[in-house]
């Protein structure tokens, strides 16, 4: 019974949400809804123990949807996976309530963690398209991941991070740092412009002492 609630609950978050649905009719056409309702079944049999018969159901979702769950993930209600087209949630993953989640974003680990090593997600998350958040770090309530963001440490509450690696722009409001997508520094262009003027400035002091010696 509580299996069912939950995947009602699922399907009425979604109708509050996406202006793009019109009807639960259409509702149930989703991706997204798909792959959470096999999530919840899953993982019913993973807390049973059955976890042979947990993986065939993710991974038949995996294949129906494109979208990873692993069963033993943790996920609270209302989860909306937007369009959702691969997305992977890794096993030790925790998601709040009301998160949102858009397509290619991934809840992963970095290879170098044992036992807790996905990340743990607070409510009313947002994680871009194509952002990836590796490791067993939390990610605060109402916090904003951008798209393509790669996060490796933990987000505050209430903030927003970009970037590769991802950094703190705004925090409660207010801009932690100035954000310039287009005047970016280049490390690599930086380097090779105090080379050549070490460079220039070598040249020069070989020149003095040659020019002493002529003397």
């Amino acid at each position: 019974m509580k299996l069912i609630e939950s995947i009602r609950h699922d399907i009425q978050t979604i109708k509050d949400r996406d202006p793009a649905a019109t009807s639960t009719l259409e509702i149930l056409t989703y991706s997204g809804l798909h792959a959470v309702a096999f999530y919840r079944v899953s993982h019913w049999f993973y807390t049973k123990n059955h976890k042979l018969i947990a993986r065939v159901i993710s991974q038949f979702a995996r294949m129906v949807t494109g979208i990873e769950i692993h069963p033993g993930a943790k996920i609270g209600k209302g989860l909306l996976i937007d369009h959702g087209s691969g997305v992977v949630i890794g096993e030790t993953a925790e998601i709040g309530d009301y998160c949102l989640l858009y397509q290619g974003c991934t809840l992963g680990g970095t290879g170098k963690d044992h036992g807790k090593r996905h990340p743990t997600l607070g409510n009313n998350v947002m994680v871009g398209c194509g952002a990836k958040v590796l490791g067993p770090f939390k990610v605060g309530d109402n916090a904003k991941i951008a798209a393509n963001a790669v996060v490796l440490e933990p987000v505050p509450a209430n903030s927003t991070a970009v970037g590769v690696p991802a950094r703190i722009v705004r925090q409660n409001g207010k801009r932690t740092c100035d954000l310039d997508q287009i005047h970016i520094p280049d490390p690599v262009a930086q380097e090779l412009c105090q080379t050549r003027l070490q460079i220039e400035r070598l040249e020069k002091r070989v020149a003095e002492l040659e020019k002493r010696e002529e003397d």
